[in-house]
């Protein structure tokens, strides 16, 4: 088997395996290295999807104890049986990674599995239980993602103090769950253990929830969290973590200290570049780890690029797989390009959080003059037949142009309708673009459609 490629991706999240599977598209021939048995990286393995499969289990569960007698369907004893709730998780990510695997067979991209490490320009190590390869390439591309970040005086143990991984294999529901960190990580899983039956408390250090979010709907959704039972403890330093026999103390600077069954530690998340070798190319991170590259995504270092988690901006597995992609067409055909003003975020609650372009917050910092509109979906009609009315949709125009320049939605089905949003910005289209679209009746979409209109003060239906 030949060691010499067009192309070497490390890793094989959504960063690197969507670009490993566009540049074989392209022409080359593709390896890709993974230490992990399973590919997709960190969101199939343990993070987007099985997140998501326990949100929806889980909201189904709540339904099922709360909601769905408001409309004749009687349930009798109703049991949560968590490890069959578990398996469903584990198998729709045993599937969704032996996609992965699929794909890159149709598309003749070579497998490794292992550590990658540089040996210099243009070669790499890898190094597995079994075997030492050494393989090299004009071109490699570094997708190596991200870990959990913690604090200092918490230590994680993989069980009591854990990350996001952890708490997605609790083998019962904690008493209480402590959250350190009101970011979507530390929001959904807290959800997701409220709805089981978890007491939840989430700590933040920052006076308000959804850092990096806009600022209307980070308050909304506070309101709403805590009317599903949520507790929240905003402005909060948490200065260690103590184990005892069975329980957990959480210690915060200038309050009482918090005991619990468990912690769960969702501060972010840290670039994965540590033991890569970089410094046999001359590369450097920056005092946070991150890699630096230009506007292609090229590092210091010739024939050297990187993309996702691993050189900052916003951590999202769907930004990794546009840098991914214009990185090697790039390289291909001399163009690749990604627009991060429309780059959409969202948190999977319910209501769900979703965001794209400017939040209200930037366009001030930015002195930009903009103009607001609002519908809330109390009044839209597919909202209310389906029992979500919280929230609302709120889009942001230049005040001169008319051009949208971000939107912000809270509310059912937000993450699916904040699309429609980001192509009309990737487009450049006004918010009269949006609202002269026609809009299907009824839909929740109708409710981004009014909030073009509400810039123009000339909404409908409220």
């Amino acid at each position: 088997m030949s060691t010499n490629f067009d192309l070497i991706v490390i890793g094989a999240g959504p960063g690197g395996y969507v670009a490993a599977i566009r540049a074989a598209q392209l022409g080359m021939n593709v390896a890709c290295i993974e230490k992990e048995p399973a590919l997709g990286g960190t969101c199939l393995r343990v993070g987007c999807i099985p997140s998501k499969a326990l949100l929806e289990s889980s909201e189904l569960y709540e339904e099922a104890q709360h909601s769905l007698s408001k409309r004749g369907i009687e349930v009798g004893d109703l049991k949560l049986n968590l490890s069959k709730m578990l398996g469903q998780k584990d198998e729709t990510v045993s599937t969704l990674t032996q996609g992965v695997a699929g794909l890159f067979k149709k598309n003749k991209i070579t497998r490794y599995q292992g550590h990658a490490r540089f040996n210099g320009p243009g070669k790499l190590t890898v190094t597995s239980s079994e075997e030492e390869v050494s393989l090299s390439s004009p071109q490699i591309l570094i997708a190596t993602g991200s870990v959990a970040a913690t604090l200092p005086g918490v230590e994680l143990d993989g069980d009591r103090v854990v990350t996001s991984t952890e708490a997605l294999t609790f083998e019962k529901v904690p008493e209480h769950l402590v959250v350190i960190g009101g970011g979507a990580i530390g929001l959904e899983m807290g959800t997701v253990w409220r709805r089981l039956g978890s007491k939840v408390t989430v700590l933040e250090y920052l006076d308000r929830l959804l850092p990096g979010m806009d600022g209307e709907l980070a308050k909304l959704a506070l309101k709403i969290y805590k009317s599903q039972g949520l507790e929240f403890h905003l402005g909060a330093k948490v200065t260690g973590v103590t184990q005892n026999k069975k329980t957990c103390d959480v210690e915060i600077e200038g309050a009482e200290t918090i005991r619990c069954n468990r912690v769960l530690v969702a501060v972010g998340r840290k670039p994965n570049t540590e033991n890569l070798g970089l410094d046999t190319l001359g590369i450097e991170t920056d005092k946070r780890g991150f890699i630096s590259v230009d506007e292609h995504y090229q590092t210091k270092a010739e024939g050297v690029y990187a993309v996702g988690d691993v050189i900052g901006g916003a951590m999202l597995a769907h930004k990794a797989e546009e840098e991914g992609i214009a990185c090697v067409e790039y390289l291909a055909t001399g163009y690749g390009h990604v627009n991060y003003d429309a780059i959409p975020a969202i948190v999977y609650t319910s209501p769900e959080v979703a965001s794209v372009g400017k939040t209200e917050e930037q366009l001030k910092e930015q002195k930009i003059e903009y103009r607001s509109g609002t519908f809330p979906f109390a009044a839209n009609g597919r909202a209310r037949a389906i029992g979500h009315t919280a929230g609302m949709v709120k889009i942001l125009a230049d005040a001169k142009t008319d051009r949208i320049l971000g939107a912000h939605i809270i509310g059912p089905h937000a993450g699916d309708l904040i699309a429609e949003v980001a192509v009309a910005i990737e487009f450049h289209a006004s918010s009269e673009d949006l609202a002269r679209c026609c809009h299907a009746h009824p839909t929740l979409a109708e409710a981004v459609k009014e909030a073009a209109l509400a810039v123009d003060k000339r909404t409908i239906h409220i």
